[in-house]
């Protein structure tokens, strides 16, 4: 029967272990429970306000993200503007200078029809004073100096007075 002994069950020391084992819970959870749930407590803490911080800038980021978004649409369309302008610019410089151009043409047409109609008056002049000439030089042949030379400028003068009046 001694392996009974071995194997025999002793409540006291039982009761005692467990006394034992609920006093080391008691000091282990005040000593070292308490202050390991302290800092868990303190890195969630932390971890909530990272979070929180992070929450609250990724909102400022959107917020930013959707003024440079407002920002770049308004920049494209002042772009757009700025583009329309220019090219409504240019094309009224262009139509400016167009314009220009045909009253520089048009006062060149002016001026060359102008040169052009003295030309004429005064080639009329010319062979109306050569007409003088050659009429003069015939009606001396053919009255061979019966008239007088203020008589035969008389003639003369009126013959061109006549012309000239036809001509006009």
């Amino acid at each position: 029967m001694q392996t009974l002994d071995v194997i025999s069950v002793n409540l006291w020391q039982i009761l005692i272990s467990l006394l034992n084992l609920l006093l080391l819970f008691l000091i282990f959870k005040h000593f070292l429970f308490k202050p390991v749930r302290n800092v868990l407590k303190k890195r969630q803490d932390e971890l909530d306000s990272k979070y929180a911080k992070a929450d609250e800038t990724q909102a400022i980021a959107d917020e930013n993200k959707a003024a440079w978004e407002e920002k770049l649409l308004t920049a494209d369309k002042e772009a757009d503007t700025i583009l329309e302008k220019a090219t409504e610019n240019a094309k009224y410089r262009g139509d400016k200078i167009i314009e220009e151009a045909k009253q520089q043409a048009d006062s060149i047409i002016k001026v060359a029809e102008a040169e052009a109609m003295l030309e004429r008056r005064k080639a009329k002049e010319d062979i109306k004073k050569e007409i003088v000439e050659v009429s003069g030089v015939l009606a001396e042949k053919m009255l061979e100096r019966e008239i007088n030379k203020d008589d035969h400028r008389a003639i003369i003068d009126s013959v061109i007075e006549e012309i000239g009046e036809g001509d006009d």
